[in-house]
C-alpha cells in the first residue's frame, strides 16, 4: 500500500509535468497543446477579457493556501507524533526513561519494541519528514498571510478552473509527496490512536510523559544537507516575500493612478518573474533538506520548474507588449539563461 502511494505520487507529477513540457517545445505541430497549456496558465493582468469563459476570481487564491495551511499543518502534527512516540533519536538516558514509563504503564508496548527495533537510519528518516513538512508549513502560512493582507487581489482579476484545481491539486499533493515513505505508517498510527480514544475514552488511555526538549531535540540532530537545504529554502522565502511586497504595493498605486507600472527593485532587476525563481529556489531547498534521495520529491520539484518557466514566459511577453520602455536586459525568469 506504501509503495502504491508513492508510486501514484509519481505517476501524478509525471502526469502533470509531460504537458508543459510537451506545449515548451517549439514545434509547429504543438502550437495547439502550447496555446491550450496558456490559456490554462493566463491570469490576473495577461488574461484578456475576452478569455473570461469558465474563470474564477482570482482571490480564490485564498482557498488554495486556506487547504495548504491544514492538510499540511495535519500531516506535520500526525508525522510528528509518530516521529516522537515511534522513532525517538533518543540519548540512552530518555531511552531508559522510556522503559520505565512502561513498566510503570505509561507506554504501549508496541512503542518500546520499535525504540529498540527500528534502524536508526529509519529513525532519521522519518524525522526529516517532519522537518520538509514544518518548512512547507511556514512556506504556505506565509502564503495565505500575503494573499490576505498583501495581495488586493482586483474585483476583475480572474484565472482558469483548470488553473484552480491544479492548485488544489498541488496543495494535496506536495505536502503528502514530502512525507510519501511513511505516510501509510502515519496514517495508522493516527488511526489506532483514535480508535483507541473512541473505545476506552481519555481517561483510559495510556499516559506517556511529554518531553518538550525530545520533542524538538531530533531536529537538531539532522545532517548538514538537511539544514543547508534549509538555509536555500529561506534565502528564497525571504526573497520571494520581498517580490510579493514590491508588487502588493504596485497594485495598491495602480488602484490611485488606474495604470499599470514596472516593477523595480530586488531580484526585479535581474528577472521579469523573480517571485517564480524564488520559488523554485524554495523547492530546490526541499530538494536539498531531502537528501536528494527521493525521486518524488524530485518530481515536486520538476513540476515547480516546468510550471514556472512556462507561466515566466507569457508574463515576460506581457511586459514588453504593454511597456514600450521595459528593459531589456531583463530575463524572463532565471537571470543569464532565460
Amino acid at each position: 500500500m506504501e509503495m502504491g502511494l508513492v508510486g501514484l505520487l509519481r505517476a501524478a507529477w509525471v502526469a502533470a509535468i509531460l504537458p508543459l513540457l510537451l506545449a515548451s517545445l517549439p514545434l509547429p505541430g504543438l502550437g495547439r497543446l502550447h496555446e491550450a497549456v496558456m490559456g490554462f496558465a493566463r491570469r490576473g493582468n495577461i488574461m484578456q477579457s475576452s478569455s473570461c469563459k469558465f474563470t474564477v476570481p482570482q482571490r480564490f487564491f485564498t482557498h488554495l493556501y486556506a487547504l495548504a495551511v491544514l492538510w499540511t499543518g495535519l500531516l506535520l502534527a500526525a508525522t510528528w507524533l509518530y516521529a516522537y512516540e515511534m522513532a525517538p533519536i533518543a540519548s540512552e538516558p530518555f531511552l531508559y526513561s522510556s522503559i520505565t514509563s512502561h513498566l510503570t504503564g505509561g507506554l504501549h508496548l508496541f512503542t518500546l519494541h520499535r525504540t529498540r527495533s527500528t534502524p536508526l537510519k529509519h529513525r532519521y528518516m522519518v524525522w526529516k519528514s517532519v522537518f520538509l513538512l514544518l518548512l512547507m508549513e511556514i512556506q504556505v502560512l506565509r502564503r495565505l498571510y500575503e494573499n490576505i493582507y498583501v495581495f488586493k487581489h482586483s474585483p476583475s482579476a480572474r484565472m482558469h478552473i483548470f488553473a484552480y484545481l491544479t492548485g488544489l491539486f498541488f496543495y494535496t499533493a506536495a505536502p503528502l509527496s514530502l512525507s510519501s515513505n511513511f505516510a501509510v505508517e502515519v496514517y495508522e498510527f493516527s488511526a489506532n490512536l483514535v480508535s483507541e480514544f473512541i473505545v476506552r475514552g481519555k481517561d483510559q488511555m495510556a499516559s506517556s510523559e511529554f518531553d518538550l526538549w525530545e520533542f524538538v531535540n531530533p531536529l537538531m540532530k539532522l545532517g548538514w544537507r538537511n539544514w543547508i537545504g534549509a538555509i536555500i529554502f529561506f534565502w528564497g522565502w525571504i526573497r520571494q516575500h520581498r517580490c510579493h511586497r514590491i508588487l502588493g504595493s504596485l497594485r495598491e498605486c495602480r488602484e490611485e493612478s488606474g495604470e499599470y507600472v514596472i516593477p523595480y527593485g530586488d531580484w526585479f532587476e535581474r528577472v521579469s518573474c523573480p517571485r517564480y525563481l524564488a520559488e523554485m529556489v524554495i523547492y530546490a531547498g526541499l530538494v536539498v533538506a531531502s537528501g536528494g534521495s527521493d525521486l518524488t520529491i524530485w518530481l515536486l520539484f520538476g513540476f515547480v520548474v516546468a510550471n514556472l518557466v512556462f507561466a515566466a514566459e507569457e508574463t515576460h511577453r506581457w511586459y514588453h507588449i504593454k511597456f514600450d520602455h521595459y528593459p531589456w536586459d531583463r530575463f524572463a525568469i532565471i537571470p543569464l539563461i532565460y
